[in-house]
């Protein structure tokens, strides 16, 4: 029998599911849910299992408690890397980043508090972020002597622009929910009442929306990815092979016969 990601069982983080989507909580609320080794480590292996498992067609991030969404990295391990092994750690924490941005599936971070440093790296490779109206954001590492490592000084450059990116980087400091869904750090602020975890489960699957193709969501988060690294004329080269890749897929054929029908597509993700 074949094991799904949620049926493993991890001491920092826990992992559910909810219908299609998978709810990831990092849970060290006693640390602010701050990233250790042992804690990259068991994401890294959740990540993996939720690429891989065709019953999760999402994933939310989130922290436990009211406090923080992930207020860091654990300083404590930070303070004695040498220069080797604070090289290896960025790279070794860029992977697993990594691995969130090139999730096959629409994943997004439901930010509940503070959302800093090594926290808000994980948020910015999430493909999409919502925020209670308490949250907190910022890139505190200039004021530690160090730079984000996990990949903050590019994703968060890409996402609202050098300008403000600098500003933020460069100062350490925080801005509110507000702020953040003015400069685009967010994207939406869930309403008064309303978790941010329900709000980005309506985020993946809005109201009254028609079901999307589990296939096409994958390609299109391919060709964004992708595309962001090409040339204008090679990533739309790079779209054209995409869409004719999906021209091969039975999800394309049910959704144009689906609606050609009048009824409602069932995809299957094949």
């Amino acid at each position: 029998m074949t094991t799904t990601a949620t049926e493993k069982s991890y001491q920092n983080i826990s992992l559910v599911q909810d219908g299609d989507l998978a709810i990831l909580t990092v849970n060290r609320p006693d640390k602010l849910n701050a990233l250790n080794n042992e804690t990259m480590a068991e994401l890294e292996c959740a990540f993996s299992g939720i690429a891989a498992d065709s019953a999760v067609h999402g994933l939310i991030i989130t922290g436990s408690g009211e406090k923080a969404f992930i207020a860091g990295a654990d300083i404590n391990e930070l303070a004695v890397l040498s220069p080797i092994g604070g090289s290896k750690h960025a790279q070794h924490g860029q992977k697993i980043v990594r691995m969130l941005e090139e999730m096959p599936k629409l994943t997004v971070a439901a930010i509940n508090g503070f959302c800093l440093g090594g926290g808000l790296e994980l948020a910015l490779a999430c493909h999409c972020r919502v925020a209670s109206p308490a949250a907190k954001l910022g890139l505190p590492e200039t004021t530690l002597g160090i730079i984000p490592g996990y990949g903050g000084t590019q994703r968060l450059a890409r996402i609202v622009g050098k300008g403000r990116a600098l500003e933020l980087i460069c100062t350490g400091k925080m801005i509110d929910a507000a702020e953040a869904l003015r400069i685009g750090l967010v994207n939406q602020i869930a309403p008064e009442g309303q978790s941010a975890v329900d709000c980005a489960k309506e985020l993946i699957h809005p109201p009254k929306a028609k079901a999307v193709s589990p296939v096409a969501v994958a390609m299109a988060i391919q060709a964004v990815n992708r595309g962001l690294d090409m040339t204008l004329a090679d990533g739309l080269n790079y779209e054209t092979q995409l869409f004719g890749l999906l021209a091969t897929t039975h999800d394309m054929k049910e959704g144009m016969t689906a609606f050609i029908e009048k009824r409602n597509a069932a995809f299957t993700g094949e």
